[in-house]
């Protein structure tokens, strides 16, 4: 029965409310420190911190899209000029996945 109440809530639930995102005010904040004018200043060397970092760089491939080596690194080097160390980073924290020469995103948040 409960269950059954909870549907029908989030049935009565405006579209705008279901979704609507929130900032993450922590998330904003290592940002902030790591990116200045869209550029990566510095890779944290925290993890928690550096994993926050390679969620935002992993928002620049779109899921499902296969893509060359040499665009991956065009599109990091957007970034940073190390691009193979952030290449390795996506890689190692599985925001990338690899294989034949081709990249694809394997992980990282989704827009709703």
């Amino acid at each position: 029965m409960r269950f059954r109440r909870g549907l029908a809530t989030i049935g009565d639930m405006s579209a705008e409310h279901q979704t609507r995102t929130f900032p993450d005010p922590a998330r904003t904040k290592i940002l902030t420190a790591f990116f200045a004018d869209g550029r990566l200043t510095g890779v944290p060397a925290k993890l928690s911190k550096r994993l926050v970092v390679l969620d935002e760089l992993a928002q620049s491939f779109e899921p499902g899209v296969r893509y060359p080596e040499r665009e991956v690194n065009e599109i990091l080097r957007r970034f940073h000029d190390d691009y193979a160390a952030l290449r390795r980073y996506l890689i190692d924290a599985s925001f990338l996945s690899r294989s034949e020469g081709l990249y694809w995103r394997s992980g990282g948040s989704v827009e709703a």
